[in-house]
């Protein structure tokens, strides 16, 4: 008998680039605004490329300025005591969707399969946010570490991991 094997044949193209876009939509579920405000910035920076594509307004100032705002906005809140969990449905849905956007950014820039690259993303952003909220909880709760200090740490995390994924990227 011969038992039915599924496999899935992943999109030519830089297996790199599929790992990092992978990872960014981790970050998006530890902080779902920060990773869309560091494309942003990684498009103002000249990392990452939009003009001629679909995408070419990251590239616009206006932009930058309204996620590197709704990003800081999202980094105050999250230390607030009356802020949902990240995996309450609500902020599980706006990571996986941030989460798919990023990584059909990444693909845009970086010339890879955009389909795959959202479902990597996205899938990223699941693993992110219940691997963030549990290690988050778990370190709070077992090292007795104030969950403002965790919840710093989570930022720094998030935005030095998401500036070197788009750096390398670039490279």
């Amino acid at each position: 008998m011969i038992s039915p094997v599924i496999i899935m044949k992943v999109p030519s193209g830089n297996d790199n680039a599929f790992l990092l876009t992978f990872l960014l939509g981790c970050v998006d579920g530890l902080r779902s605004l920060t990773p869309p405000a560091l494309i942003c910035w990684a498009a103002h920076l000249g990392w990452l490329h939009f003009a001629g594509t679909r995408l070419a307004f990251i590239n616009h100032r206006s932009t930058l300025i309204v996620f590197t705002l709704l990003a800081v906005i999202e980094l105050t809140a999250d230390k607030l005591p009356n802020t949902p969990a990240r995996t309450a449905p609500l902020g599980l849905i706006a990571r996986i969707f941030l989460g798919g956007a990023c990584g059909l950014g990444l693909a845009t820039s970086a010339g890879i399969s955009l389909s795959f690259s959202v479902l990597l993303a996205s899938i990223g952003a699941l693993v992110g946010a219940f691997a963030g909220y549990h290690s988050r909880r778990l370190v709070v709760s077992k090292a007795q570490v104030p969950d403002l200090a965790v919840a710093v740490a989570e930022d720094v995390i998030a935005i030095a991991g998401g500036l070197f994924i788009l750096w390398y990227v670039a490279q």
